[in-house]
């Protein structure tokens, strides 16, 4: 079995000067405030509220702030935002290449373009409504957020792969009319859009035209509560940023999408309509890079779409997407992200994260877990496991 196409995975980049104890320690320029210790934090302080960016004139996405902001340590969280702003351009400027500091210039030059043309059709559509936008049932879920709760309103039909009632058929609908409106914008004005990924051809970036802050509002206050309680091995309680989009199947549309992962730590899958057959999800379990195209027994479970309904699961949980063999699919997709990247470079103690990854990926892959169990355990010192997992 072999992958359908490329899978998009972000690369880390080379690991800056760490201090051997997982922070990092940087200097203050002079005739400034030190604040203190200004070592960063190597997890992230899940406590802490992150002040809003989205204002900020920064070459940057205001997610790269806010994540970065729960790595500060204690005596700048108090500190002024423009004070703690410049501390995290120094260090982000440390690790940022050229090359993707001109691609991050590029892309936001590119969604201001569209942003200042484009005039939405639904305007309540760019802020969250719960009791416009979500099902009653889902809504009392995340208002009693318990694990019970949850569990009330979802189905396992296999293994880390949660459905659940969620979307009002008028949401759909209007998202649905939006995206047509911004796909007739396109046309109209010949602007060439870019598409959601490496392997959907058809589609849009709903980030890309206004609906942003929205879909960041959805992770942090809906869909966290929930990754918080189901995939905390994945960090589920640290989502910071996504990649939001839709994407279409059925006639002179993609039709099929093949076997892949995502490039994400948790995914949101929810059909938004319209009339079709086919293009059933197709789940073959979670495997590490190495072992992606490895056999799939018995972990086998097709899903067959219903409109409004949302299927959440790992980021690298196998999957694919079957012929769509009438009518049009359309699907909201949200991929939930946490910036761990940032924490790998921002440290040279090599034989503790190492330790950190190897542990992750037994979390994540039940064939690293087998062949590498064994020989793991007599090597380290083993700190306490959940911490490690947690990366």
């Amino acid at each position: 079995m072999s992958l359908d196409g490329a899978v998009e995975m972000r690369e880390d980049p080379p690991a800056g000067n760490g201090n051997g104890n997982g922070a990092v320690t940087v200097a203050p320029p002079t005739g400034r405030p030190s604040y203190g210790n200004r070592r960063l934090r190597l997890n992230p302080n899940t406590e802490h509220k992150p002040e809003r960016y989205d204002d900020l004139e920064a070459e940057l996405d205001p997610s790269i702030f806010r994540s970065l902001e729960r790595h500060l340590p204690p005596s700048m969280l108090e500190a002024p935002r423009d004070s703690k702003v410049q501390f995290m351009k120094e260090i982000i400027a440390r690790y940022l290449s050229d090359g993707e500091r001109t691609r991050v210039q590029r892309h936001k030059e590119y969604r201001q373009k569209i942003m200042s043309a484009y005039q939405p059709l639904h305007k309540e559509l760019y802020n969250v409504h719960p009791t416009t936008f979500f099902v009653p049932s889902f809504v009392k879920a995340i208002n009693e957020n318990t694990e019970e709760s949850f569990r009330n309103i979802m189905s396992e039909p296999s293994p880390k792969v949660y459905t659940f009632a969620m979307l009002q058929p008028t949401f759909c609908e209007l998202l649905l009319d939006e995206v047509e409106n911004f796909e007739r914008w396109v046309d109209a004005v010949k602007f060439k859009i870019m598409r959601p990924n490496t392997m959907n051809k058809y589609g849009a970036v709903l980030d890309d035209f206004g609906l942003e802050a929205m879909l960041n509002k959805l992770m942090e206050e809906f869909i966290c509560p929930i990754s918080k309680v189901f995939f905390p091995e994945v960090g589920g309680s640290t989502l910071d940023s996504h990649h939001g989009f839709v994407v279409e199947y059925g006639k002179d549309k993609d039709v099929e999408l093949g076997f892949h992962v995502d490039d994400s730590e948790v995914t949101l899958n929810i059909c938004l309509g319209k009339q079709f057959s086919g293009g059933e999800l197709f789940f073959r379990g979670v495997r590490c890079d190495k072992h992606v195209n490895s056999e799939t027994q018995p972990e086998i479970f097709d899903y067959s779409h219903v409109p409004g309904q949302a299927v959440l699961h790992r980021g690298r949980h196998r999957h694919g997407a079957r012929a769509t063999t009438s009518g049009h699919r359309i699907n909201l997709l949200l991929w939930c992200r946490r910036s761990k990247s940032m924490l790998q470079q921002l440290t040279d103690d090599k034989e503790l994260l190492c330790c950190r990854m190897y542990f992750f990926s037994m979390a994540v892959c039940s064939e690293c877990f087998l062949k590498l169990a064994g020989n793991l355990f007599p090597l380290f010192s083993i700190p306490d496991k959940a911490s490690i997992i947690t990366l």
